[in-house]
C-alpha cells in the first residue's frame, strides 16, 4: 500500500475533538465518555503499554505491548514473526484491531458491594492497522516507542542497525474512531446505605519510580542520566 511521510500524521485543520460512532459510544455511563483531542492525547501520552485486540482464526486475542504516539498516529513494534504484524501486512486491506489504554486512579470503596468501583482514565481506538515500510517512517517510530516509555532515551542509546531492523516490524495505526472514558470522585452509595457500619471512600493509586538499578558490567564511570532522575 502507498507509504505516508511521517510529517503528515497530524492534520493542521485536526479538529478540538473526534467524532463518535456507533463503536465509541457507551451503552452505560455516558457522561463519562469524552471524544476531546486533548484529552484522549494526554491519557496515551502518561501510558507506555497498550492491549491491542484482533481476531485471530475466528478467536479474539488481546496482547500487551508498548506503543508510541507521533501526531494523530499510534505505532506498535514487534517480531517479524508475529502473528498480528504479520496479518497488518498482509494486504491493502490491513488488520481491523482495538487498542486500549487504562490508568487506575484509585480504588473505589462503597458500602454496599454493588457500588464499588474504580477512578479511571482510558482510551479505546478502533481502526485497522498497517505495516509500516518505510525506512524513514519505520525510524521515527521505534524512537517514539522509545520515548514514550522513557524521554529522552532514544538519543542515548545506539540506534537498532539493519539486521536489527530487518527484524523487526512495525504497524500504524491512525487516530480516527477513539473515544475516553474517566472516572473520578467518591462513592455513590444508596441513601438507605449511608447509615451501615463499613468504611466506605477512596483509596488513591499513584505510579512511582524506584531509583535505577546499573547493571553489573556498566562502567562505574557513567552515571544516572539527568532524564532517568527527572522520572
Amino acid at each position: 500500500m502507498p507509504e505516508t511521510a511521517p510529517q503528515q500524521t497530524t492534520a493542521p485543520d485536526a479538529a478540538a475533538a473526534y467524532a463518535p460512532t456507533g463503536r465509541t459510544v457507551p451503552t452505560r455511563s455516558r457522561d463519562r465518555a469524552s471524544y476531546d483531542r486533548e484529552t484522549v492525547h494526554s491519557i496515551l501520552d502518561e501510558a507506555y503499554v497498550c492491549h491491542l485486540g484482533f481476531v485471530r482464526e475466528g478467536a479474539p486475542v488481546v496482547l500487551p505491548t508498548l506503543f508510541g504516539r507521533v501526531g494523530e498516529r499510534l505505532y506498535v513494534h514487534g517480531s517479524t514473526g508475529s502473528r498480528p504484524l504479520r496479518a497488518a501486512g498482509g494486504g491493502a486491506e490491513g488488520l481491523p484491531v482495538c487498542l486500549t489504554v487504562t490508568h487506575v486512579d484509585g480504588l473505589v470503596l462503597a458500602r454496599s458491594a454493588f457500588h464499588h468501583s474504580l477512578n479511571y482514565r482510558s482510551v479505546v481506538v478502533h481502526g485497522v492497522a498497517h505495516t509500516v515500510t518505510d525506512p524513514e517512517e519505520r525510524r521515527v517510530a521505534l524512537d517514539a516507542i522509545v520515548e514514550q516509555a522513557v524521554p529522552g532515551r532514544s538519543e542515548d542509546c545506539r540506534p537498532a542497525d539493519e539486521k536489527e531492523l530487518a527484524a523487526t516490524a512495525v504497524i500504524r495505526l491512525d487516530l480516527r474512531e477513539v473515544s475516553a472514558k474517566v472516572r473520578t470522585g467518591g462513592t455513590n452509595d444508596e441513601e438507605r446505605d449511608l447509615t451501615l457500619p463499613h468504611w466506605a471512600g477512596v483509596v488513591p493509586l499513584t505510579r512511582g519510580y524506584a531509583e535505577p538499578v546499573p547493571s553489573d558490567d556498566l562502567d562505574p564511570s557513567i552515571s544516572v542520566p539527568e532524564y532517568l532522575k527527572a522520572l
